[in-house]
């Protein structure tokens, strides 16, 4: 399974730069196109309306159905809309193809918890979560220090066709390398929805911790390179450095850790200790030092931020490896659906409060310790509302929801 984990890696990887290319080239598409910032903003949210509202039944899906089709139908569409992206012109057609790209990746994690829920085992779970969450960083990073210059170079239509119809070709690894599933699901689980989830306090746990881990990567993904650029006051290409070496170092410290947590709990540790543990301490010293970049010094804040990044990632890869310990391999794809769900509200929220105060004080200061509030609070929920990271006994859920129904 190691070729598929690569597969993995490099289709959340294309998934992160795919979703993220609209604001990269967006200067160029509002100047082209002639349309408003309004405009502009309803085509840089359009991609999250369906995204976040299709993660429950993507998670149905993937549970319901063979992943590797799944799967490779969701990265067909995701980038088939991303390639046609790059021949359209006028605005209507571009928000059709940025709705039709949240309908392709709305696939993705789901189908990525269902496939590290069945194939690795426990102790290969915060290694395998670890490769996915490196691709999710560098996204960002390789649209900062590459996209910029070519669609700078070559315009914005050519950085689209190249990155849609290219990415086609990962399909073909991807065919020879993924098993089928050769089990058929249970019975049971295949008749269990949503509410058998929502029933689990762990569940809302996990739900809250997401949307407090998505919240400061959206506020970093959305607004970071603004306030480098007009609060820190650093050139273009001084942004695209600071920007890309926090993304560097929260992929490199999640592949770290993931390594790490994986060998801790083959030493003896359980998953609650180790998991709980590492999640909790990386949500603690994001908010940390967040919280100092909002009023460090120049010359200390980039230190600050960088600091941030790597506990970003030791917390990441352990999100989605207790999620899919909790839920098993059969209703793995039904929880990854629902917490994902919860957590993408965080994608509406972060960019437009941040805004909101910065129109308000002038300054990021606010936004950084708002941002380091909501990661706390999910520090909190895993200590709390989290319990053992131990699979759900679905067998007595389907006994309970049978008799209060």
């Amino acid at each position: 399974m190691n070729r598929v984990l690569f597969l993995m890696g490099l289709s959340v990887l294309i998934n992160y730069i795919d979703r993220s290319n609209l604001s990269i080239a967006a200067p160029l598409i509002k100047d082209e196109l002639g349309i408003s910032g309004s405009q502009l903003g309803v085509l840089l949210a359009a991609f999250f309306y369906t995204y976040a509202l299709l993660q429950i039944p993507a998670g149905w899906l993937v549970d319901r159905f063979d992943v590797k089709w799944v799967f490779a139908l969701g990265f067909f569409v995701w980038s088939a809309a991303t390639g046609v992206t790059g021949m359209l012109h006028g605005f209507v057609a571009l928000l059709a193809a940025r709705i039709v790209l949240g309908i392709g990746e709305s696939i993705a994690f789901p189908a990525y918890g269902k496939i590290v829920g069945t194939h690795f085992h426990e102790t290969q779970r915060g290694f395998a979560n670890s490769i996915v969450i490196t691709g999710l960083a560098l996204g960002p990073a390789i649209g900062m220090f590459v996209g910029g210059n070519v669609v700078g170079r070559f315009g914005w239509r050519p950085f689209f066709a190249v990155l849609g119809f290219i990415g086609l070709l990962w399909l073909i690894p991807w065919w020879a390398w993924m098993p089928p599933r050769k089990e058929p699901q249970p019975v049971a689980e295949q008749s269990m929805g949503v509410l058998a989830i929502l029933r689990q306090r762990s569940a809302w746990g996990t739900c809250l911790c997401q949307f407090s881990f998505n919240y400061a990567s959206y506020f970093l993904v959305t607004w970071l390179p603004f306030y480098l650029t007009r609060e820190r006051h650093l050139s273009m290409t001084e942004m695209a450095r600071t920007g890309g070496f926090v993304y560097l170092l929260f992929a490199a410290s999640a592949t770290v850790f993931g390594k790490f947590s994986d060998r801790w709990i083959v030493s003896g540790a359980t998953p609650t200790i180790v998991r709980k543990g590492l999640a909790t301490i990386g949500n603690i010293g994001m908010g940390i030092f967040l919280a100092i970049s909002g009023v460090a010094p120049d010359g200390f804040y980039i230190w600050t931020l960088s600091l941030a990044g790597i506990f970003m990632g030791m917390s990441s890869c352990n999100i989605w490896a207790m999620t899919q310990t909790l839920a098993g391999k059969e209703m793995v794809g039904r929880w990854t659906g629902v917490q994902n769900f919860v957590g993408n509200f965080a994608g509406a929220v972060a960019p437009w409060l941040t805004g909101f105060l910065l129109d308000t004080t002038g300054h990021f200061s606010w936004a950084f310790f708002i941002t380091t509030a909501v990661v706390w609070t999910g520090a909190v929920s895993w200590i709390f509302v989290v319990g053992p990271i131990e699979q759900v006994n679905w067998s007595s859920a389907t006994q309970t929801t049978a008799q209060t129904s």
